[in-house]
């Protein structure tokens, strides 16, 4: 196709959505008023739920489909990570050396670790309850691991981190979440309907398939993120391309003129 002819196609195109978009813009609520009719939707939905947090009743719940989609692209960005990212033919793996860290670094690091993974549960577990949700605390998850890197070195990050475990747990999410919408249509309803008992309201147990459907959610982007960092780690501290001399020097918080710490 010629460039003007696409160019023409674009402009006629990005004309029709702008006038589509700005006509769907008309029949918004006025800034600084006090209708809401979506959230005022939302809000009665969530508590017919007994889902504390409404914004968890949308994403889990009200909307879950689209939320399927967001976890789709994340599980897509990892897969096509790893495949991107994979050791070529011409590049050989070093084996990583130990590079000294501050004391303190490794005292807040050990002290920090278990507590941020703590947090990053405890996010995932009360998503429907307070905020949070198995977006939030799949990040604090990933991030509470890798303070194993910062604290220590890459080989202790890599002793923790088995990434056939987490691989399989990342599609064991993003499947789950898939699954878990398959019980609204056994019930006879549609696909992703919460059908599962509600609860009572502001408890663990509350909001039906939403708690099931935030952790499969929390599973997913915890296991995501670590495999997804663990490809460019990978890239920057094993992997050498023809003619390097040498394992990779620096793989901790030490600066790249410290001496190894003797063992």
């Amino acid at each position: 196709m010629p460039r003007n002819t696409r160019t023409t196609v674009f402009l006629v195109a990005a004309a029709v959505l702008a006038a589509a978009f700005t006509w769907a813009c008309t029949g918004l609520p006025r800034f600084g008023t006090d209708t809401h009719p979506y959230g005022d939707r939302a809000v009665r939905a969530a508590l017919a739920h007994r889902t504390a947090n409404v914004v968890s009743a949308i994403n889990f719940d009200q909307r879950a489909l689209d939320t399927l989609g967001e976890e789709s692209i994340l599980f897509a960005a990892v897969l096509g990570a790893v495949v991107l990212l994979r050791r070529a033919r011409d590049e050989d793996r070093a084996d990583p050396e130990p590079r000294r860290v501050l004391p303190s670094t490794r005292l807040l690091g050990a002290a920090l670790l278990p507590v941020t993974v703590l947090v990053g549960v405890y996010v995932v577990a009360h998503g429907q309850l307070s905020p949070g949700g198995g977006f939030q605390g799949g990040v604090v998850l990933a991030t509470g691991l890798h303070l194993a890197y910062v604290a220590a070195d890459y080989r202790v990050l890599r002793r923790v981190r088995p990434l056939a475990v987490f691989g399989a747990l990342d599609a064991t999410g993003a499947g789950a979440f898939t699954a878990l919408g398959l019980a609204g249509l056994i019930a006879g309803g549609s696909y992703l309907e919460n059908v599962l008992p509600l609860g009572t309201f502001n408890q663990l147990t509350s909001g039906g398939t939403v708690p099931l459907v935030n952790a499969a959610v929390g599973v997913e982007v915890a296991s995501g993120v670590i495999v997804l960092l663990a490809q460019f780690l990978d890239q920057a501290v094993e992997i050498t391309s023809p003619g390097h001399a040498g394992p990779v020097q620096n793989t901790g918080g030490g600066a790249p003129d410290d001496p190894p710490e003797a063992s």
